[in-house]
């Protein structure tokens, strides 16, 4: 069985940097004819976006596509919230998850599997200030070693 290719839209920077995650899963998720054009086109923002269940069903809020230039009268609100094509087991797990464990859900990547766009779910939680200057200390330690080695090596 030949694999499609995964073409990455977007990243969730921001979520990497706020929050531990702990686990990820993928999701498809339901969108207009003139939402999957502009997100080809890139006009696709999960800066601020997360994910609630509600009434047994996942959705993606805050996340902004961009309305599409020639769309007119089929461009949708940029911010709706978009229902996230889950199993009903793993939509009760997440559920459970979030409950119990205090976690949240966060957008972390959107990308085409095929002509699908799927949206990569993290099952997050939250930074502290500390562990975020933690982070950002061995960064810029491991920039600093790979640094001298370049340098090293070009004498």
């Amino acid at each position: 069985m030949e694999k499609t290719p995964l073409k990455t839209i977007t990243e969730n920077r921001k979520a990497r940097h706020e929050y531990f995650i702990t686990e990820s899963l993928e999701a498809g998720i339901e969108l207009t004819g003139t939402e999957v054009k502009s997100i080809r086109a890139g006009g696709i923002n999960l800066k601020d976006s997360w994910i609630a269940i509600e009434n047994g069903e996942a959705y993606i809020k805050q996340m902004h596509i961009s309305p599409y230039e020639k769309g007119n009268i089929f461009n949708r609100d940029p911010l709706r919230e978009r229902r996230l094509l889950l199993h009903k087991r793993e939509i009760m797990r997440l559920l459970g998850m979030v409950k119990q464990q205090g976690l949240t859900l966060i957008p972390i990547s959107v990308y085409f599997k095929g002509s699908r766009v799927k949206v990569q779910v993290g099952v997050c939680k939250g930074k502290k200030l500390y562990d975020k200057r933690e982070d950002a200390a061995k960064r810029d330690a491991q920039r600093a070693i790979d640094r001298a080695i370049k340098d090293k090596n070009r004498i």
